[in-house]
């Protein structure tokens, strides 16, 4: 377990009280298609104690199907029904607010999946209601000069989650975020949040575990949205260091989490 001059930390002893966790996969699970160390056994824990959980990730690209293909590449099995993605909880706010909306995507299968799911309309681009952002690898100059002509015209802009980085094998690369930035920067409007850190995605991630929050914890590898998104949503939480955030952001930043490791490979090690 990882130590800090700032924070005493809770003892591994008093994870015992936890009986479902919200766990983020980027970062935590894996960088990029590597799995992390220690991923089958963490796996086992879950499995045997057992602890309900959630995959709950504010990357909106994979389908919760796609999501489970990939954990079995890597020897994990999991049910499409343990995913949630912001691109749900997305979908599910927008067909709330306005079921049958226009909405113009910057974003990649998962996001479209999702929005068609909620009987939304995907916009050509030449009107929408909403202008709905996630990160897309194939971002254009075009796609952002439409959604900001669309923003401009009025429609609601909505950003799936705010990371501005997304963890790979190569290190740090541009996330959600810095898109989000882009297109405020072209149009002076802010968007609206719908993933971590906001509650949306814990609250549902709750009610599916059928777990109270204040025997549930965040498992994340940021500061800024998983554990300030648990800690919101009244829930204990686990920051790991092997993804977007290090030991000295850690010791600099006033959201501190309760218990620190630096891996799941660690964290499932200390277990009681």
């Amino acid at each position: 377990m990882v130590d800090s001059d700032r924070t005493s930390y809770r003892s591994p002893e008093e994870l015992r009280d936890i009986q479902g966790l919200v766990i983020d996969m980027d970062g935590v699970l894996w960088r990029g298609d590597t799995p992390m160390p220690g991923l089958h056994a963490f796996f086992e824990l879950l499995r045997n104690r057992p602890i309900r959980f959630r995959l709950a990730t504010n990357n909106p690209t994979r389908t919760p199907e796609q999501y489970v293909a990939k954990l079995a590449r890597m020897g994990v099995q999991v049910a499409p029904e343990e995913i949630l993605t912001s691109a749900l909880v997305t979908a599910r706010y927008v067909a709330g607010q306005m079921p049958g909306a226009r909405v113009y995507v910057i974003g990649m299968d998962g996001l479209l999946q999702a929005l068609l799911e909620h009987g939304l309309q995907l916009s050509d681009g030449n009107a929408a209601d909403y202008v709905v952002v996630g990160l897309d690898t194939q971002l254009t100059y075009a796609k952002l000069a439409e959604a900001t002509l669309l923003i401009r015209a009025g429609a609601r802009f909505i950003g799936c989650n705010p990371d501005v980085t997304l963890p790979s094998e190569r290190g740090l690369m541009p996330g959600n975020g810095a898109t989000l930035a882009y297109l405020q920067a072209a149009t002076g409007v802010a968007p609206l949040i719908i993933g971590k850190p906001e509650r949306a995605i814990f609250d549902a991630a709750l009610e599916a575990m059928q777990v109270p929050a204040e025997h549930a914890a965040v498992l994340g590898d940021r500061l800024e949205t998983d554990i300030l998104g648990g800690q919101r949503a009244g829930m204990r939480s686990i920051l790991v260091l092997s993804g977007a955030t290090n030991a000295t952001q850690l010791a600099n930043s006033p959201i501190q989490p309760d218990w620190v490791f630096g891996s799941i490979q660690e964290l499932a090690a200390a277990w009681p």
